[in-house]
């Protein structure tokens, strides 16, 4: 019997497994941790945010346009002889967002600030003339449009936008007298509550309910007391309740939601059961990119409100998780943004947009999937509809740009140049935020001596 082999001669011993660690779990869980440290040192680059934004604005964007042809080509075709009508228009309005996403990615964030006021005034003024006879066009019950041709604009998709910078201009000067109440609603809540009222009158319950995110967002980040935003919460909460039952089909809607009549096929019901149905066709994989049954004629709007759906039908669940992964980046991207940029201005802007946008897609995403009642918002930069993707495209520009001046990303951006594709596209070298001087009242009262 041979003698059992040593390190310093013979054959070499195999070293096998550890007991009760197996090699390849004990591999595994070595991967997952070299992914997630490699992950978490990405996460700390001075320029993560704004690759980010701009990757979740590229796949959105593209990814919307690539649904739209698919959910559009149908009805397009039956309305015009044309299937592209429908794609053809929202390219154009891409191009028209893109340009307008430069601007919101090239303008300092100080100019941005001061142009606030301007743009609500702007916002109002056309919120009320487009209630006017003969001004504004009706579309889909709503006096909310004007129209030029073949295109029509919005103004309460800008109004959003507007408020969130003239109220965060307002309120970031405030932060700290926020605890009182008189501070914190006056003016911000009375302007907010004047653009609702118009939104109202056109009617339009959804953009109203969307607005109103938009003023929560703006004073919890602020700083506004839990007890202020609570009450205001309930009262927004309680006006839409009674806004969704004055009007005969907003009831039939809730209605439909409470306890939907299946025996009805054509009734209040029909368009979520239809959209309920697109989901459960498209299992996992789906049916294939362009081969849904629901856009022949099946769900109304499934282009515009209900594109989830088709997305659901043709791509499966793999597809849809995919567009709530991109969604739920961008919530991280954006709060990111705002909790390392140092302007207080732009912190609760970036916030504001941010929960706007992750809000307007969690509601649009909850009513195809049958969790909250039908309420007409678009699915950001992937429904159709030219107003809401120019106008989401400038807040994606506002984001990029304040990814821009974070203090790590302005100081590498300073020490080692912009690259190439900013030199392209113009864009002015970030300037770190200074914060204004205030001067004791004893000295300003000697200044005016």
């Amino acid at each position: 019997m041979s003698p059992a082999p040593t390190r310093r001669g013979g054959a070499r011993p195999v070293r096998g497994p550890r007991s009760g660690a197996p090699a390849p779990l004990s591999g595994l869980r070595v991967a997952v941790g070299r992914a997630a440290t490699a992950l978490a040192q990405w996460l700390r680059r001075p320029l993560t945010s704004l690759h980010l934004v701009l990757a979740v604005f590229g796949l959105l964007t593209s990814f919307g346009l690539v649904m739209v042809l698919s959910a559009s080509a149908v009805e397009a075709f039956a309305a015009g002889g044309s299937s592209y009508s429908v794609f053809t228009r929202q390219v154009m309005f891409c191009a028209v967002g893109l340009v307008v996403f430069w601007v919101g990615l090239r303008i300092p964030p100080r100019t941005l600030r001061r142009l606030a006021p301007v743009c609500l005034v702007l916002c109002t003024v056309l919120l009320a003339l487009v209630l006017i006879p003969g001004v504004g066009t009706v579309r889909g019950g709503s006096r909310a449009w004007f129209t030029l041709g073949s295109f029509a604009f919005q103004p309460g998709e800008p109004a959003k936008v507007a408020l969130a910078l003239w109220g965060a201009h307002v309120l970031a000067a405030r932060r700290a007298v926020m605890h009182r109440w008189r501070h914190a609603l006056s003016p911000v809540v009375p302007i907010a509550l004047v653009l609702a009222t118009l939104i109202v009158l056109q009617p339009d319950l959804g953009m109203t309910i969307s607005l109103g995110i938009v003023l929560i967002a703006l004073l919890f980040f602020a700083g506004a007391s839990m007890k202020l935003l609570a009450g205001l919460t309930a009262g927004a909460m309680a006006g839409a309740l009674i806004l969704g039952l004055t009007a005969g089909y907003r009831q039939a809607r809730i209605t439909a939601f409470l306890s939907p009549d299946t025996s009805d096929p054509l009734g209040p019901a029909y368009q979520a059961t239809q959209a309920l149905y697109s989901l459960a066709d498209g299992g996992l994989l789906g049916v294939g990119l362009g081969q849904g049954r629901a856009k022949w004629s099946y769900l109304p709007n499934a282009h515009n409100d209900f594109i989830f759906a088709i997305i659901g039908e043709e791509l499966g669940f793999v597809g849809a998780f995919a567009v709530l992964a991109l969604f739920a980046t961008l919530a991280y991207t954006g709060l990111r943004i705002a909790t390392r940029n140092t302007d207080p201005w732009l912190r609760i802007v970036c916030a504001t947009l941010t929960v706007w946008l992750a809000a307007q897609a969690a509601i649009n995403i909850g009513y195809v999937v049958g969790l909250l009642p039908v309420t007409g918002l678009q699915l950001p930069l992937i429904s159709s509809g030219g107003t809401s993707l120019v106008v989401t495209m400038f807040a994606f520009g506002i984001l990029a740009n304040a990814a821009r001046h974070e203090p790590e990303a302005v100081a590498v951006l300073q020490a080692q140049g912009q690259g190439k594709l900013a030199r392209l596209l113009r864009l002015p070298p970030p300037e770190p935020y200074r914060a204004p001087v205030v001067r004791p009242p004893a000295q300003r009262g000697a200044v005016r001596r």
